[in-house]
């Protein structure tokens, strides 16, 4: 009886020309492109509010009419559509108005790696070298050095973001090229700040690791100290390391 006389006593119980953008038999949803405000009641003027899709980040007009979310394209975020999410930026792209930023590892980033935190970028690193964590004579013998260190903290670096550069204490060398300076007590060590975020090699302070390098890899980079290359093998100290490096030094006379 009550939508009866709503509709002006012409409709026998079902509207005709819902007003204020309802829609249905009974006027009693908002017509498409428009969502409720639960605020107000279903006569009220305002009771259906325009979705106001934006015509760029949104992949449609019709919004969800309860919540008024519009349908967002990918990277596209907002009530309306009307800005990029987290981790995108703005293209000049209709269909694609929002891309991912490339994620760029920061020398902090690595560093937190150092201390052991989960590194903001491992989404963007690949599997570690397996070869890395294995130690053999062929690998002794095709190293300038082998030294035992102790990583004991982390300096300012002036190579830039791309370098990250440890206090090393060696303590044991078993192995050194001809005519190096190589000695026991402080070097440096860089690491590249993507392996670190990437923990290849995953390095932590006040542990000491087996070092195998050639020393090239750092004077072409033109580093002070030591640098961890793409041929340096870092391995976390074992007690048993020591014995078996003496085996490989002994058998090393064979190295060609």
């Amino acid at each position: 009886m009550e939508l009866y006389k709503l509709s002006g006593r012409a409709s026998g119980g079902v509207c005709l020309k819902c007003r204020h953008y309802t829609a249905g038999r009974h006027c009693h949803y908002c017509r498409e492109g428009y969502y409720r405000d639960p605020t107000k009641p279903i006569t009220h003027k305002k009771a259906c509010k325009p979705c106001d899709c934006h015509p760029v980040g949104a992949s449609g007009k019709t919004c969800n009419q309860t919540s008024g979310q519009c349908p967002c394209k990918d990277g596209v975020t907002g009530t309306t559509c009307n800005r990029c999410a987290k981790g995108y930026q703005q293209s000049r792209s209709h269909i694609a108005p929002c891309i991912r930023i490339p994620r760029v590892v920061t020398a902090v980033q690595a560093m937190e790696a150092v201390d052991g935190e989960p590194g903001r970028a491992a989404e963007q690193c690949g599997r570690c070298r397996a070869a890395a964590r294995t130690l053999n004579l062929n690998k002794f013998c095709s190293r300038d050095y082998v030294i035992m260190g102790k990583v004991v903290g982390r300096e300012a670096s002036t190579a830039g973001e791309a370098w990250v550069r440890l206090a090393l204490s060696v303590q044991a060398v078993y192995k050194r090229a001809p005519r190096s300076r190589l000695r026991r007590g402080a070097t440096a060590l860089h690491v590249r700040a993507t392996d670190l975020a990437c923990k290849c090699p995953k390095i932590k302070i006040n542990k000491s690791y087996l070092i195998l390098g050639v020393e090239k890899e750092g004077v072409s980079a033109g580093l002070p100290g030591l640098t961890v290359g793409d041929r340096t093998l870092l391995l976390e100290w074992r007690d048993d390391w020591h014995r078996r490096i003496r085996r490989l030094q002994r058998r090393a006379i064979n190295c060609h």
